[in-house]
Protein backbone atom coordinates (compact mmCIF):
# COMPACT_ATOMS: atom_id res chain seq x y z
CA UNK A 1 0.00 0.00 0.00
CA UNK A 2 1.60 3.32 -1.15
CA UNK A 3 1.84 6.20 1.66
CA UNK A 4 -0.97 8.83 1.89
CA UNK A 5 0.86 11.37 3.05
CA UNK A 6 0.65 14.17 0.63
CA UNK A 7 2.80 13.60 -1.97
CA UNK A 8 2.31 11.98 -5.01
CA UNK A 9 3.23 8.83 -5.91
CA UNK A 10 5.17 10.07 -9.18
CA UNK A 11 6.97 12.50 -6.08
CA UNK A 12 7.63 9.54 -3.69
CA UNK A 13 9.35 7.63 -6.51
CA UNK A 14 11.37 10.80 -7.42
CA UNK A 15 12.53 11.43 -3.83
CA UNK A 16 13.45 7.74 -2.96
CA UNK A 17 15.32 7.42 -6.39
CA UNK A 18 17.26 10.35 -4.68
CA UNK A 19 17.55 8.99 -1.88
CA UNK A 20 18.86 5.69 -3.24
CA UNK A 21 21.74 7.95 -4.57
CA UNK A 22 22.36 8.87 -1.45
CA UNK A 23 22.15 5.34 0.26
CA UNK A 24 24.69 4.12 -2.29
CA UNK A 25 27.40 6.98 -1.39
CA UNK A 26 26.58 6.48 2.20
CA UNK A 27 27.78 2.97 1.55
CA UNK A 28 30.37 3.66 -0.23
CA UNK A 29 31.91 6.11 1.83
CA UNK A 30 31.34 3.34 4.93
CA UNK A 31 33.29 0.67 2.98
CA UNK A 32 36.20 3.14 2.02
CA UNK A 33 36.28 4.70 5.47
CA UNK A 34 36.50 0.65 7.01
CA UNK A 35 39.05 0.26 4.68
CA UNK A 36 41.35 3.06 5.38
CA UNK A 37 40.68 1.76 9.57
CA UNK A 38 41.76 -1.72 8.32
CA UNK A 39 45.09 -0.30 6.73
CA UNK A 40 45.70 3.20 8.60
CA UNK A 41 49.36 2.84 9.59
CA UNK A 42 52.62 5.57 10.77
CA UNK A 43 53.00 8.22 13.85
CA UNK A 44 49.22 8.77 14.20
CA UNK A 45 47.79 5.18 13.65
CA UNK A 46 46.18 5.04 16.84
CA UNK A 47 43.73 8.41 16.79
CA UNK A 48 43.37 8.05 12.91
CA UNK A 49 42.47 4.34 13.28
CA UNK A 50 39.97 5.36 16.16
CA UNK A 51 38.73 8.44 14.33
CA UNK A 52 37.64 6.28 11.30
CA UNK A 53 36.27 4.11 13.45
CA UNK A 54 34.02 6.91 15.08
CA UNK A 55 32.93 7.77 11.21
CA UNK A 56 32.09 4.93 9.76
CA UNK A 57 29.97 4.10 12.76
CA UNK A 58 28.24 7.20 12.33
CA UNK A 59 28.00 6.06 8.88
CA UNK A 60 26.42 3.00 8.99
CA UNK A 61 23.81 4.16 11.39
CA UNK A 62 23.02 7.05 8.75
CA UNK A 63 23.05 3.98 5.72
CA UNK A 64 19.99 2.01 8.24
CA UNK A 65 17.98 5.74 7.81
CA UNK A 66 18.90 6.49 4.82
CA UNK A 67 17.28 2.95 3.79
CA UNK A 68 14.47 3.13 6.42
CA UNK A 69 13.21 6.54 4.69
CA UNK A 70 13.36 4.96 1.63
CA UNK A 71 10.84 2.52 3.14
CA UNK A 72 9.10 5.29 4.65
CA UNK A 73 7.83 6.56 0.97
CA UNK A 74 6.87 3.12 0.20
CA UNK A 75 9.67 1.83 -2.45
CA UNK A 76 11.62 -1.33 -1.99
CA UNK A 77 15.66 -0.27 -0.39
CA UNK A 78 18.48 -1.70 -2.92
CA UNK A 79 20.54 -3.71 -1.12
CA UNK A 80 23.56 -5.26 -3.31
CA UNK A 81 27.35 -4.09 -3.78
CA UNK A 82 26.70 -4.04 -7.68
CA UNK A 83 23.20 -1.97 -6.79
CA UNK A 84 25.27 0.40 -4.76
CA UNK A 85 28.73 0.57 -6.89
CA UNK A 86 25.89 1.41 -9.92
CA UNK A 87 24.24 4.42 -8.16
CA UNK A 88 26.77 6.21 -6.22
CA UNK A 89 28.83 9.07 -7.48
CA UNK A 90 31.54 8.51 -5.05
CA UNK A 91 34.00 6.44 -6.81
CA UNK A 92 36.24 3.45 -5.31
CA UNK A 93 40.13 2.92 -5.08
CA UNK A 94 40.53 -1.31 -5.35
CA UNK A 95 43.59 -2.82 -4.88
CA UNK A 96 45.18 0.77 -3.84
CA UNK A 97 46.79 1.29 -0.15
CA UNK A 98 47.66 4.72 -0.17
CA UNK A 99 49.49 7.34 2.67
CA UNK A 100 47.55 8.69 5.67
CA UNK A 101 47.96 11.89 4.06
CA UNK A 102 45.97 10.61 0.90
CA UNK A 103 42.95 8.61 2.86
CA UNK A 104 42.46 12.10 4.91
CA UNK A 105 42.17 13.90 1.64
CA UNK A 106 40.26 11.28 0.31
CA UNK A 107 37.61 11.33 2.84
CA UNK A 108 37.47 14.66 3.17
CA UNK A 109 36.90 15.18 -0.47
CA UNK A 110 34.07 12.56 -0.55
CA UNK A 111 32.46 14.38 2.56
CA UNK A 112 32.99 17.39 1.06
CA UNK A 113 30.98 16.14 -2.46
CA UNK A 114 28.19 14.90 -0.72
CA UNK A 115 27.43 18.05 1.49
CA UNK A 116 27.54 19.72 -1.80
CA UNK A 117 25.46 17.51 -3.43
CA UNK A 118 23.03 17.36 -0.56
CA UNK A 119 22.50 20.82 -1.02
CA UNK A 120 21.30 20.24 -4.96
CA UNK A 121 18.97 17.61 -3.55
CA UNK A 122 17.49 19.50 -0.24
CA UNK A 123 15.34 21.90 -2.80
CA UNK A 124 14.43 18.97 -5.10
CA UNK A 125 12.56 17.38 -2.31
CA UNK A 126 11.04 20.50 -0.91
CA UNK A 127 9.93 22.18 -4.64
CA UNK A 128 9.84 19.55 -7.05
CA UNK A 129 8.57 16.61 -4.77
CA UNK A 130 7.51 18.44 -1.90
CA UNK A 131 8.60 16.28 0.61
CA UNK A 132 9.69 17.90 3.43
CA UNK A 133 10.63 15.52 5.65
CA UNK A 134 13.66 14.23 3.16
CA UNK A 135 14.39 17.46 2.55
CA UNK A 136 14.90 17.89 6.71
CA UNK A 137 16.23 14.47 6.80
CA UNK A 138 18.95 15.64 4.37
CA UNK A 139 19.69 18.33 6.17
CA UNK A 140 20.48 16.37 9.00
CA UNK A 141 22.77 14.32 7.20
CA UNK A 142 24.29 17.27 5.67
CA UNK A 143 25.70 18.51 9.37
CA UNK A 144 26.92 15.41 9.77
CA UNK A 145 29.03 15.04 6.84
CA UNK A 146 30.01 19.37 7.37
CA UNK A 147 31.10 17.88 10.93
CA UNK A 148 33.39 15.25 9.45
CA UNK A 149 34.53 17.01 7.25
CA UNK A 150 35.70 19.67 9.37
CA UNK A 151 37.11 17.03 11.80
CA UNK A 152 39.31 15.52 8.80
CA UNK A 153 40.32 19.11 7.58
CA UNK A 154 42.14 20.00 10.67
CA UNK A 155 44.40 17.04 9.82
CA UNK A 156 45.31 18.48 6.44
CA UNK A 157 46.11 22.28 7.60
Amino acid sequence: MSPNIGITTKNLKKSATILATILSNEMTLYVKTRKFHWNISGNSFMELHKLFEEQYRILEQNIDEVAERISQLGEKTIGTMKEFIENSTLKESPKEYVSQKVMLEELLNNHEQLVTEFRDYIPQFENDNNDIGSADFITGLLQQHEKMAWILRRYSI
